[in-house]
């Protein structure tokens, strides 16, 4: 599994011209499910996003989690994040989940985040979704369980 984290002073996913989630600080992080992912992926990639130190401390290193801080989450399905770019000018998304894979990881992925974390926000799998966010820093990090 892939995830993208931005921290964020604030974000939000519009679908249709509605709100369907929003935070104020913390980390807005794009998720996406590979082909052969397991729940397993999704528990060690949630574990790692939780501990995974990008809020700055009073002597300003990043030695701080978003659960250290008590910061929210908006948790965005972006299966696009799987594309193989090595050729062309074209991506392939051969290296994606299935819909209903992804899907399914996608949905334990955010119910394990709820139960560990106060604040979890989500965008809606397989939604044209509007996706807006002040990057704070810019502060930006790519995790992935295991090349694939």
């Amino acid at each position: 599994m892939i995830a993208l984290l931005q921290r964020v002073t604030q974000a939000r996913v519009v679908v249709d011209g509605a709100t369907i989630g929003a935070i104020d600080a913390g980390l807005m992080v794009l998720v996406c499910a590979e082909k052969g992912d397991t729940e397993k992926d999704a528990d060690t990639l949630l574990n790692k996003m939780l501990g995974y130190r990008v809020f700055s401390d009073e002597a300003g290193k990043m030695n701080r989690s978003v659960t250290d801080v008590a910061g929210a989450l908006l948790l965005v399905p972006q299966f696009t994040l799987a594309a193989d770019t090595k050729s062309g000018t074209r991506p392939s998304f051969t290296p994606a989940a299935s819909p209903q894979d992804g899907l399914r990881l996608f949905d334990y992925f955010v119910a394990q985040a709820r139960a560990r974390h106060a604040v979890v926000e989500t965008g809606q799998f397989g939604a044209d979704m509007q996706v807006s966010l002040t990057n704070d820093g810019p502060v930006t990090f790519w995790l992935q369980t295991a090349a694939k």
